[in-house]
């Protein structure tokens, strides 16, 4: 198993970060790392955003639902989708007819393009000692997040991402069985054995709960799961991605 590989399988997210910022070579290595990601046929339809401001970055932890680590970190990225620039080269090219950008599928491509950069600056900031957690919660507010960013039209926040010199200890989340998550040729289909995969995993994720809190807890994951699924959230982001010009088509 090369280096790479324990980076990639050893992964944890931090939660507690140092009182240390990273310096600006830190952080040019992560985004330029961030951008050698794969993109969907050259478009770079994604931006980073920086957030430096203290000020700002503790308005961003409220909006992401009152997240402290948002705040107190070495740095704190912003992952967009971004078509706005793409909607200025067609000018520079004299191209007055309605640009593709507005439909579902460059919705996806934006969205994928701005988490592979993401995962590769997760991997870069690993790699150099650093500990990382995403930020999904900027999407629970996300017209507000947007303003205060000044994010323009064609440009959406996908997901957050803290990073810094980490103030915990952490164990390994035990992932799905293999066999749960990769198919062969076809998906597998076989519902008892499929159930009883879950439950033993169950078993796995209980104990692991149960161990990280001392007995506290010792929720199964179909058990969370179900839980998180049982009600709708952030019901405004298809009214909020249309205002911003995407998903028209």
């Amino acid at each position: 198993m090369n280096d790479t590989i324990k980076l990639l399988q050893n992964h944890v997210s931090i939660r507690n970060f140092k009182d240390e910022e990273l310096t600006e070579e830190q952080i040019k290595t992560i985004v330029k790392s961030a951008q050698m990601a794969a993109t969907s046929s050259f478009m770079q339809a994604y931006s980073i955003i920086g957030v430096k401001n203290k000020d700002t970055k503790q308005k961003l932890a409220e909006l992401a639902g009152n997240q402290a680590y948002v705040a107190k970190n070495g740095h704190f990225f912003v992952f967009c989708a971004d078509f706005y620039r793409h909607k200025l080269g067609a000018e520079l090219e004299q191209f007055n007819e309605p640009l593709a950008t507005e439909s579902t599928e460059k919705f996806l491509v934006g969205s994928i393009d701005a988490s592979l950069a993401a995962q590769n600056a997760v991997i870069a900031a690993e790699s150099m000692g650093l500990g990382t957690v995403y930020i999904g919660g900027i999407r629970s507010n996300i017209e507000k997040v947007s303003k205060l960013l000044k994010l323009p039209d064609h440009v959406i926040p996908i997901v957050g991402l803290a990073v810094g010199y980490s103030d915990q200890e952490s164990s390994i989340k035990p992932r799905l069985p293999l066999e749960n998550v990769y198919h062969v040729d076809q998906y597998e289909q076989n519902v008892e054995l499929t159930k009883k995969q879950l439950q033993n995993y169950n078993q796995v994720i209980s104990a692991y709960y149960s161990q990280r809190t001392n007995g506290i807890r010792n929720e199964r994951w179909t058990e969370q799961m179900t839980k998180m699924l049982a009600s709708e959230k952030r019901l405004t982001l298809k009214s909020f991605l249309i205002q911003k010009q995407f998903l028209l088509k």
